[in-house]
Order: structure tokens, then sequence, then C-alpha cells
């Protein structure tokens, strides 16, 4: 089956929501006015309003309710906890609880929702989102209170103005491959994190968060019955979200899609429907784990192999639809995916994002492991001995052990979570090297240490590990890989939803023990040995690899999409944010060593340049005072 890249993708696969909320009375020619003239003028919007509120939605899935005095707007595919009343609706049913009991209103639903209300005439309104954050919504506070919707370009339409940039978030930008929340790259914008909350009531504007993970970690445990709720559960997590609808899964071959191909086809007692993406590039490819998947499952089985001619057409398209900077190459791959799986018919597809950061998937948590070990030596023997011997050693760096063991050593001294950016190319290369003085001047750069660490240190867990889990649920799943996939599905057509992160499954994993997760070096002991037998062998053996692109190897063979990547960081060095020194540095790296590594840094820049051309408009105020216009 062949995928077009330039094809249009069916629009209205995601729930739109936005409003306003905490005026009064709509001001003459102001955000609140501007609100309305767009909402009425727009085809197909259910809205909502009242003196001092509007809420308004389009897309599949809107669950609604309007009575005197106030409204609610869901969008997403929440569920309520237990029973509804007889005769009431989901929407009816939150109003309900939220009158009597506030936020803990929200602890009833389960699934992925943003939603809006307003009660009392609108002087009270209330906008959320899901715990695990699959939905977004952005918002920014104006007049004593605040604009919102599901995307910063929806806030941008109804507020009538694009904003300035925030240098701070194009840093993070640079620095973690995608803008960290509560930031948006806008200024004065923000977004709700996990489980977050705004509510504005007599004119205050109140953010916050009704939920978080807690993590347990008994002394204690019945593995066998461990296991079996565990796989009770993920077969309960796939049978809630497919009744109904045509669904299908993606399928690279590793122990998360496998899992939930297998489920997926228990459930349905039908072959699942299974979706694959392959590269003609050495390394790269791993089709033939998803076919060996797809061969012990009997799924309906299909494929399809990404060519650099079609990265080379899809980059641009893909960073325009953004609405923020977002650099991980695997979207390309994903889209397509997608892509593959609409044109055969599939209405939703199934994810096993979040597997890794609930059951300790990722390879540097074992890293994190064998250097937690140096902490257990004697503090007196590493401060007196072991550190003052490997730095004080002549031609130390040239002796290959003593060169790693002190690489070693610092890594292990230096504290949590700030280690777990040790490799990162703005810390090894230096911000200075990196970005232009003046620009560098407008940020903090140690304020992704300082998110992660928020973070960590606040983290409802004991151990090292949960609270790097919890890091990693934060920012890795909510603002990297679930805005990846959910992104590139809704571009697609075709929904998207992760059985993984159902939250009683969550739960689960909250109370397993951390020694269950990472056992010694081994990731993901607990979740391999729960499918053992379910999963075929080789499967639970291979490493993690999922659809990672090979756009650095491309690069150096596909003269077109060579090109785009180099004038995109080329124009993107005339802007005043990063050192032209520095691209050139790694188009000449690109060129002679490492061309994955080298190639992946050239993607990030080159989408963040494209991202602009695609948003900016000309006048617009650039990061440290200067211009940015579209190239």
């Amino acid at each position: 089956m062949s995928v077009d890249p330039s094809a249009a993708s069916a629009p209205g696969t995601v729930a739109s929501l936005w409003g306003w909320a905490g005026w009064q009375a709509p001001p003459p020619g102001g955000r609140a006015a501007l609100m309305h003239e767009r909402t009425n003028a727009r085809a197909g919007v259910r809205r909502h309003g009242g003196v001092g509120w509007a809420i308004a939605a389009d897309g599949p899935g809107v669950v609604e309710h309007a009575e005197p005095g106030g409204a609610i707007v869901i969008a997403g595919r929440p569920r309520w906890r237990g029973s509804l009343d007889p005769g009431e609706s989901l929407a009816t049913a939150i109003l309900r609880a939220y009158r009597a009991t506030g936020l803990q209103a929200l602890e009833h639903l389960q699934g992925a929702f943003a939603l809006a209300l307003a009660v009392d005439d609108g002087r009270e309104s209330l906008v959320a989102i899901d715990r695990v954050g699959i939905a977004t919504l952005t918002w920014c506070a104006a007049g004593g209170g605040l604009l919102f919707g599901t995307t910063a370009d929806l806030v941008n339409a109804c507020a009538g103005e694009r904003p300035g940039l925030d240098p701070q978030s194009l840093f993070n930008y640079v620095f973690l491959h995608m803008v960290p929340g509560p930031a948006t790259v806008f200024r004065g914008q923000r977004r709700l994190p996990p489980g977050g909350y705004v509510r504005v009531a007599a004119g205050l504007v109140e953010e916050g968060t009704y939920w978080r993970m807690h993590f347990d970690d008994p002394a204690r445990h019945d593995l066998p019955a461990l296991k079996r709720e565990f796989l009770e559960l993920v077969e309960r997590g796939v049978a809630a979200r497919v009744g109904g609808v045509r669904a299908g899964c993606f399928l690279s071959g590793g122990t998360d899609s496998s899992t939930i191909a297998g489920m997926l086809g228990r459930v349905t007692r039908a072959p699942a429907r299974t979706y694959s993406i392959g590269f003609e590039a050495a390394g790269y490819d791993e089709v033939e784990y998803a076919r060996m998947a797809a061969r012990h499952f009997r799924t309906d089985h299909h494929e399809y192999y990404v060519t650099p001619a079609e990265v080379t057409a899809l980059a641009p398209r893909i960073a325009a639809y953004w609405d923020q900077p977002f650099g991980n190459a695997s979207a390309v791959p994903t889209h397509l995916c997608a892509q593959l799986a609409r044109a055969d018919g599939i209405e939703l597809l199934l994810g096993g994002d979040g597997g890794d950061e609930l059951f300790g998937g990722n390879d540097r948590y074992a890293t994190q492991a064998m250097l937690a070990w140096y902490e257990r030596v004697p503090r007196m023997l590493r401060r007196s001995v072991v550190e003052p011997l490997l730095e004080r050693v002549p031609g130390a760096d040239r002796i290959g052990v003593l060169r790693k063991a002190r690489g070693y050593v610092r890594q292990a001294t230096t504290p949590m979570p700030e280690r777990m950016h040790a490799y990162n190319m703005v810390v090894r290369t230096s911000a200075e090297a990196v970005f232009c003085d003046d620009f560098l001047a407008t940020v903090a750069p140690d304020t992704p240490a300082q998110l992660f660490g928020a973070v960590y240190r606040s983290a409802d867990a004991r151990g090292w590990l949960n609270r790097v889990l919890a890091v990693d649920l934060r920012y890795t799943l909510a603002d990297n890989d679930l805005r990846k996939v959910s992104s590139m599905c809704d571009l697609a057509g075709v929904a998207v939803d992760y059985p993984l992160l159902d939250d009683d499954l969550m739960a689960f994993s909250g109370r397993l023990p951390a020694a269950l997760k990472l056992k010694g070096l081994r990731l993901r002991w607990f979740f391999k040995e729960a499918l053992r037998g379910f999963l075929p062998d080789a499967i639970l053996r291979k490493r993690k690899h999922g659809f990672g692109l090979p756009i650095g190897v491309w690069m150096r063979t596909h003269a077109p999409l060579r090109t785009l990547m180099y004038d995109a960081v080329d124009s993107l060095a005339s802007r005043g944010i990063v050192r032209r020194s520095f691209v050139e540095r790694l188009i000449a790296h690109h060129r002679a060593d490492a061309p994955a590594y080298w190639g992946g840094e050239i993607w990030v820049l080159a989408q963040l340049e494209l991202w602009l051309q695609a948003h900016a408009t000309p006048g617009a105020s650039a990061p440290h005072g200067g211009q940015i216009s579209p190239s």
C-alpha cells in the first residue's frame, strides 16, 4: 500500500477547545469581543457563553452540557470512574460533582481529556487536562481572566495577535529538543502540566495540579499475583479503548507495541491490524522484529519503507504543523505509519507509549544505577583516595582505563538529577560556544536542570529510580513522546490512544517495587517476566529501538535532504540565537565523523528554523530585541 507524504490530512480527528473566562463583560474591541467574533464566524462550532465567559469546541467526541448559570465542554476520550446516576450524562455528572466537591470532581475522570466549565453565571471557571497530559491546554492571563485553547495557535487566534517569542523557551528547545512546559515558545503563555488546572474566581487566577503520580516501594510482594494483575490490567486497558471503532496499532517489534498487538487480537477475537515502518539503512531497520510479532500473534500486518525523498518533502510540513518547535526526528516515520493505517481504514491507532516510563525501560536507568554504585563507596575513601588519585595521575587522559574511570567518577559525583544531562550537547559543548552572547544574556542556562530538579525533588517517591521515572513521565513522555505521536496521528487523520497509560495500570506501576522494575542492570525486569510466554523470547531480549530515523546517514547520501538541512541551519545562524561558528562545527562533524549523532543535532536546529519560517510574521520581535521575519 502506498503512502503520499504530501496528501492532505483529514481535519477534525482531535477535538478542539477554546474560550475565555473572568471578565464581567466583554469589553468592545478587546480579547473577549474578538473571541466572540471568531467563535461566531467559525462553521460547525458548538458554543456556550454568558456574562464574563465563553466556551467553544469543535471536532469529534465533544461532550457538553449547558444549564442556567453554567456549562461544561469536554474534548477527548474521558470515562467516568464508577457508575453514572440513571439518566445522567458524563457532562452533567462532572458539573454536578464540581458544584458539590470542587476539584475532587476531576478524580472521577479517566482517560484523555481537556475540559472547561463555568458555574455561578461565569463568576467561577475552570480548565483542566488529564492526569498524564495526553490532552493539551495553553492559556494566558489577561484582564483578571484568561484565554485558553488546546493549542497555542488557538489562543493566538482568539487573542487576535501573536505575542513575541520567549528566549528562554528557545534555549530550552535547543537543550532538550522540545519546549518543556509549563512555558510555551510565546511570551506570556503557559501550558497546563499533566493533571493540571487553572481556576478563575473572584477576579483571581489560580494555577495548580489536582493529581500527581504516587510511588510506593513495598518491601514484600507476591510476584505471581502481580504478574496476573498486570496482564489483566493491560487487557482491560486495551478493551476500554477499542469498542465500536475500527482499531489498529503501531508495531515496531519492541515489547510495548508487541504487547498491545497481542492484547488487541485477544480483546477483539480477530487478527489485530498492525502497522510498521522500515528504513533502508544498516542498523536502523527493525521490521524483522515487527514481522516476528505479527507472525506470533497472526496479525493483519502492513509495512511501509520510508525514503530520504519523503523525509525531504515532509520536514517543512511537519515543522509548520507544530504549535511549538519540536525536534524529535521520529515524528516523520510516526506520521507515515499513521497515514498507512488511515489509508487502510483505521479510525483509532493504539500506541505503546508509557511502558518505559512506568516500568523502567530506558537505557539511562541502567547507566544511573551504575553511577549509583559509586555512592556506596565510603565517602572518606572517595574524597581522600579515589578522586585525588584519578585527578593527579600524570597522563591519565591518554590511558584508556584511567580516562574512563575519571569520567565515571566525575559523573557519579554530580548530584541527581543534574547528571541526567551529562551527555547533553549543550552541556558538553558549553552554552557559550553554542549561543550568541546577546541571546545568552537574556536566558538562564540552568533552567532545564531546575525544571528537572523541581520534579525530581518533589516527586511522591523515595528512591532515585522512581524519582527519575517521575521526571520522565513529566518531560520525556508528556512533553515529547505523547506530543509526537498524538500530533502526527492528527496530521494523518487518525485518532490515537495509549492503553499502557490507563489510570489503573499507572497506579499499579506506582506500587510495584522499584527493584522489580530495574533488577540490577536489567531494564523492565518485571514487565518482561510478566510477558514471558506471551511474547516471543527474541522480542523480550531485543534492545529498545522504535521508529528511529536515520536522518544523519541519509543527509550524507541524499543531496536534496542534505541541502535542505544545511540551508536551514545556515539560515538559523543569521537570527542571533546560535553562533554561526557552532553551526559550521556541526556541519563539519557531520561530514567527517559520527553522522548519526551530529545529523540528529542538525535536524533539531533545522526544525527550529523551519518552524520560525512557517510561524514568524514580518516585524515580530526576535528573542533579543531584533526582528524575526520569514526567510
